[in-house]
């Protein structure tokens, strides 16, 4: 297990050092490949036979993921080449630098005022519209996700991975990629339903880390009454998006902020609070690095420790 651990700090070394490098032979990248070609032979069809398509496909795929995930630890030998190889495996399974990057990118735009360029990079960070978007609503938009994606892209992959190994991680990002590609209402509701589900289940306890994270790092940096209001803000207004758990970190860093965080049509968080702006997405980026820390930190103590 102390193996584990040294294997998360190469992983948390390489991401601080590389970022996320692109490419068609990124591994999340080839994965979505993998889930398009087993999910296309069921498109079209009459929804029952479209969700127990997207199941089998689902399926599929997230096995030959943890399987690749369990050959690598099983010929991956003891000690620092241990380590080495397994920290790099694990890393495409997380990304904190790239997140953290995206969100000041959206800050400089906004304070530079343009506009179209912080739309631009919001598409990077959210799924809805940009093209739209107000200063303000910009600003929320990247806050919201830097927020939301504390979960799926730190917390559940480390967790998984302190859990059950890399098969756990790697099982993990297939859930994860195949309901962003796939689990949204319209022409693939139905093939996509069973990763959406699935991944609701797999971010339940994630999520809430995360918001506590970002309540710890509020703490953490000081700010005792922020802590507080974070703290009341994620409890009382959580429930208020559709998603069963992207509004929990969302709302910790509303209150964290004391900023109205909004999704026009959808939900609001801080309802009677202030508009954000680019200093403010800067602040949630630093309370995201710090929160990010805090539950690496915690990953590695709880994978030596078991």
């Amino acid at each position: 297990m102390a193996e584990r651990a040294a294997a998360l700090a190469v992983a948390l070394g390489a991401d601080i050092s590389m970022g996320e490098p692109g490419g068609s032979w990124h591994p999340v990248a080839i994965c979505g490949r993998l889930l398009e070609q087993a999910y296309r032979p069921w498109r079209g069809r009459a929804p029952l036979i479209e969700f127990a398509g997207g199941a089998a496909a689902l399926l599929a795929v997230t096995a030959l993921a943890a399987g690749l995930g369990w050959s690598v630890e099983r010929s991956a030998g003891r000690g620092a080449s241990r380590a080495l190889l397994v920290g790099l495996v694990l890393k495409p399974t997380f990304s904190i630098r790239r997140l953290l990057d995206e969100g000041r990118g959206v800050a400089d735009s906004l304070e530079a005022n343009r506009l179209d360029e912080a739309r631009e990079r919001l598409r990077a960070l959210v799924s809805r519209p940009t093209g739209s978007l107000s200063p303000q609503q910009a600003a929320s938009a990247a806050i919201e996700s830097v927020a939301e994606n504390l979960t799926d892209s730190v917390a559940a992959p480390l967790l998984f991975y302190v859990l059950f190994g890399l098969p756990g991680a790697a099982a993990y990002r297939v859930v994860n990629t195949a309901d962003a590609m796939f689990g949204y209402r319209g022409q693939t509701e139905w093939l996509g339903k069973p990763a959406a589900r699935l991944d609701d289940l797999l971010n339940w306890l994630p999520s809430r880390l995360s918001a506590l994270a970002v309540t710890g790092a509020v703490f953490v940096s000081g700010g005792k009454m922020p802590a507080l209001g974070a703290w009341r803000t994620w409890r009382r207004e959580a429930a208020r998006t559709a998603s069963p758990n992207a509004g929990h970190p969302m709302a910790a860093m509303a209150g964290a902020l004391d900023r109205r965080l909004e999704k026009t049509g959808h939900y609001v968080l801080g309802e009677d609070l202030a508009e954000p702006g680019p200093d403010d997405v800067r602040a949630a980026v630093r309370l995201a690095g710090l929160a990010a820390g805090l539950l690496v930190a915690a990953a590695m103590v709880a994978g030596a420790r078991r």
